[in-house]
């Protein structure tokens, strides 16, 4: 596993290896120790799966508040989207700042997502399935969502020229400014 820091302090690229063969190949996508090694000692307590069929399905921009704030390690496991993720804590330099990863099922990425970040995704492509490690369970009470479109995040979604396929709550959810749970 090769771990790639980002412009983010926290965020992460975690890369796996594939060993492959004639029948196909072999790759470990979480081992604990090579993540502690790098610093990172979490403990990931539910796997959570999504299915979108649609070319554009945006999801986000969520996170949890406190007592259940989560870590997220997000991996694809058919297709493409763009990751990304937003810097939430209030204290940091990079306050408000985001960065994009193109995560895709053949290259075998994921992107550690750590608390104190709100995080989104984009299909690229029809029919995608993504698999992320939480910290901690959902809890919806402090389930809160950023509006996709903040114009002082100006991200980048590489939407198709349709738009995105939204959720209600997501559709309707505040901008940064108006956050009143940051970290």
């Amino acid at each position: 596993m090769e771990i790639i820091k980002t412009a983010l302090d926290g965020v992460v690229e975690i890369r796996s290896k594939r060993h492959g063969d004639e029948r196909g190949w072999f790759s470990e996508t979480y081992k604990r120790n090579v993540l502690r090694d790098a610093g990172i000692d979490i403990d990931f307590v539910q796997d959570n799966e999504s299915f979108s069929a649609p070319t554009g399905t945006l999801r986000g921009l969520h996170y949890q508040t406190a007592p259940h704030a989560q870590d997220k390690l997000v991996r694809v496991i058919h297709g493409s989207i763009l990751d990304i993720a937003v810097d939430i804590r209030q204290a940091s330099p990079t306050f408000g700042q985001h960065i994009a990863v193109r995560l895709t099922a053949d290259d075998a990425n994921q992107l550690l997502v750590p608390v104190g970040f709100a995080h989104g995704f984009c299909t690229l492509e029809p029919d995608v399935r993504v698999t992320y490690k939480v910290s901690s369970q959902y809890a919806p009470d402090c389930e809160r969502a950023i509006r996709w479109d903040d114009p002082t995040l100006a991200i980048e979604w590489q939407l198709p020229s349709s738009g995105p396929t939204l959720s209600g709550k997501d559709n309707v959810a505040p901008h940064l400014a108006d956050q009143p749970d940051l970290f």
